[in-house]
């Protein structure tokens, strides 16, 4: 998720949910995705910043998008060097500018083409590391009969399927049972090919229940993890009020010293997450939101701890 799942926040939910672990931890983690464009221009030095990992998250996969091949292919080599363990393609992204320009979910409108973009990432990788893709069931309507094959031909290593389309958006519930079509094309056409399903998980018992349910040999969580690092520690029961704001302001340090150069903005969106569920969270919220140091929020935060102690 772009400003989300950023080098800080994935280094959280490594350490919080014990990354790498046995019988803990996710067992892949995804970059935010990033434009294969950018990142082969000549202002790459802005954008290589949301490619950067620690030793930590590994397994790391990195997602990038574009539609110029020559790029997509550089790019994959960029990220074979710097050390990825795989490249995942996003050809699911609504937001309304990506897909205009044909990356995303618009790469749907153009099954052809997007064929090349597979082809050039494969190409750029040279086998190195694996290559796979994130889309979803159709762009107005259900198209899994004709897109799910033309991605499937191609040999990708893992698809993701966000179940629902990008008409819908996230204003309807995922549609998990389409999975079951899926596998069959996909035991059909490319049988070493992962099935990772998305949408609606908040929990990894969910996750399992639905996976176990439909078929799929994975799930990816993305709004489910936010705000909830510890999310995959299965022996993390609870998180006390005092425990969740003591990881936010860690959080929010890491974040100035590792992005000092990125909008302080863009960490706000995660207090929404971290601050709810609690006694005077939107007061807390509300103060959050208006300051703009990791100082500020310090403060607010300690002055808010030492009354709740009271």
């Amino acid at each position: 998720m772009a400003d989300v799942t950023d080098q800080v926040f994935r280094r959280i939910v490594a350490k919080y949910s014990r990354h790498g672990q046995e019988n803990g931890g996710p067992d892949v983690l995804w970059t935010e995705f990033v434009s294969a464009d950018g990142l082969m221009s000549p202002g790459r030095d802005a954008l290589i910043v949301d490619l950067k990992f620690s030793e930590i998250e590994h397994p790391i996969i990195a997602q990038i998008f574009g539609t110029n091949l020559q790029k997509l292919e550089d790019t994959a080599k960029l990220c074979v060097e710097m050390g990825f363990d795989g490249i995942d393609i996003n050809f699911g992204c609504p937001e309304k500018n990506i897909v205009k320009s044909g990356g995303g979910s618009g790469a749907i409108r153009n099954p052809e083409y997007s064929v090349e973009v597979i082809r050039a990432v494969q190409r750029g990788t040279a086998g190195k590391i694996p290559v796979s893709v994130k889309t979803r069931l159709g762009f107005n309507k259900d198209e899994v009969e004709t897109w799910i094959p033309t991605l499937l031909q191609t040999g990708i290593a893992a698809l993701t399927i966000h179940f629902r389309t990008r008409k819908e958006m996230s204003l309807v519930p995922a549609r998990w049972e389409r999975m079951e079509r899926i596998k069959e094309l996909r035991d059909q056409i490319s049988p070493d090919t992962i099935l990772i399903g998305n949408g609606d998980v908040k929990t990894l018992e969910e996750g399992r229940i639905l996976a176990r349910k439909h078929g799929a040999d994975g799930v990816m969580i993305g709004r489910g993890i936010f705000g909830n690092p510890w999310l995959f520690d299965e022996n993390k029961k609870e998180v006390s009020t005092q425990e969740k704001l003591e990881i936010m302001l860690e959080h929010t340090k890491l974040y100035t010293e590792l992005l000092p150069m990125k909008n302080f903005n863009i960490m706000k969106k995660h207090y929404k997450a971290y601050v709810n569920g609690f006694d005077y969270a939107k007061e807390l919220r509300i103060k959050l939101m208006e300051s703009n140091s990791y100082e500020e929020i310090e403060a607010i935060t300690r002055d808010f701890l030492q009354t709740l102690q009271k």
